[in-house]
């Protein structure tokens, strides 16, 4: 996997836009406003939001990644040769965990995402 191989996944979810809100080439990928993946500009991976801490620490512990630098200790830094399917469910359920806690008014504006 790649940085461009990753953007074009999230490019894929329903209503995602890609964004650099700190300048300098990061890929930061939001749903409804709300960040739900993350590359930096040299980062080795990809920061994805998991459901919580315990998570979190659990992915690093088992060595599926790394403390993500910069983010809440319920992100987690995933590598980019990870599995690629596991890396793609992965940013999938970020983006479902980020687009449900959304207010209903704006997922109800978002674009339908069945099968994501």
């Amino acid at each position: 996997m790649s940085r461009e191989t990753v953007n074009a996944i999230c490019a894929e979810f329903p209503g995602a836009e890609a964004s650099d809100p700190w300048g300098g080439g990061h890929d930061a990928w939001k749903i409804g406003g709300k960040m739900f993946a993350c590359i930096g500009t040299v980062s080795p991976g990809v920061a994805i939001k998991t459901d919580s801490v315990e998570t979190a620490t659990m992915l690093i512990e088992m060595g599926v990644g790394a403390k993500a630098p910069y983010f809440h200790r319920s992100w987690v830094l995933l590598p980019f040769d990870m599995d690629p399917e596991e890396l793609r469910e992965r940013l999938a359920g970020s983006y479902r965990l980020i687009r449900s806690s959304l207010p209903k008014k704006a997922q109800s504006a978002l674009p339908d995402a069945a099968g994501t």
